[in-house]
């Protein structure tokens, strides 16, 4: 099932980062997972969060904000998880515009985060392939 993950585009300016997490935190929003993507003038801040509006309305004088679909794929903690995740989308075709990971609780285990070309065809390969995929309940439940 996808998840909803919130980007937001920052000036890559000292404090920018730091204002950004500073006003999840103040919304009392866990981070969950994270990435950072740069080029010389601006950066992205990927963030899985616990409360995906409470942490957009918080961000929203930081810089521009939104959400996209993404894909939680749980994994093995093991050599050649993600290695196997990928060939099966490999293999039905499907197009990584990128990608990373997490690890939660114990019970949770370690997670892929996958933005594809089609999220519904993906979703329907893993699930057919026997790999769990994360619901936005199971994220604030982590």
């Amino acid at each position: 099932m996808a998840i909803q993950q919130i980007s937001v585009f920052l000036e890559n300016k000292e404090g920018k980062m730091a204002e950004a997490i500073k006003a999840i935190s103040g919304a009392n929003v866990n981070i969950r997972a994270l990435c950072v993507a740069d080029t010389r003038d601006f950066g992205i801040l990927r963030l899985i969060t616990t409360d995906n509006a409470s942490a957009k309305n918080a961000l929203r004088d930081t810089g521009a904000v939104l959400t996209t679909d993404v894909i939680a794929a749980k994994m093995d903690d093991t050599a050649g998880a993600l290695s196997g995740i990928l060939q099966i989308l490999a293999e039905a075709k499907i197009n990584i515009e990128y990608m990373y990971a997490f690890t939660g609780a114990a019970a949770f285990g370690a997670y892929v985060v996958l933005r594809v070309d089609n999220t519904p065809a993906a979703e329907a390969i893993l699930k057919a392939a026997g790999i769990h995929t994360l619901s936005d309940d199971d994220v604030k439940a982590m």
